[in-house]
């Protein structure tokens, strides 16, 4: 299983980005989904995690109202569409499929880097 995250940039307060990550290998209808960032000289924290039916989503405090996981099963691939971004939303932003609670490993994607300027 190989995940491929993307959508990363620079952008200005305010603005607003959508992340994408594909998935390839096995369907995403089998993990978990999540989002998980870590920006420089801190640890990773999680964002956002989406469920097998796309009726659960979770998000950490600081992405909720602002931030939206979403999954596209016939895609398999995964989003965070992120609102109003702030300059300590600046980070590697780093996809997660988890399926260890069907059997499955945990696998992450390479990261894509957020950039936030004032």
């Amino acid at each position: 299983v190989q995940l491929q995250a993307s959508g990363g940039g620079l952008v200005q307060a305010g603005d607003s980005l959508k992340l994408s990550c594909v998935v390839s290998g096995r369907p995403i209808s089998s993990y978990l989904m999540a989002w998980f960032r870590q920006a420089p000289g801190k640890e990773q924290e999680f964002v956002a995690a989406v469920t097998w039916t796309t009726s659960s989503q979770y998000y950490a405090d600081f992405a909720k109202g602002r931030f939206t996981i979403s999954r596209d099963n016939a895609k398999n691939t995964v989003y965070l569409q992120m609102n109003s971004l702030k300059p300590e939303d600046a980070a590697v932003y780093y996809c997660n499929a988890d399926g260890r609670s069907r059997g499955y490993n945990n696998y992450w994607g390479q990261g894509t880097h957020v950039t936030v300027s004032s």
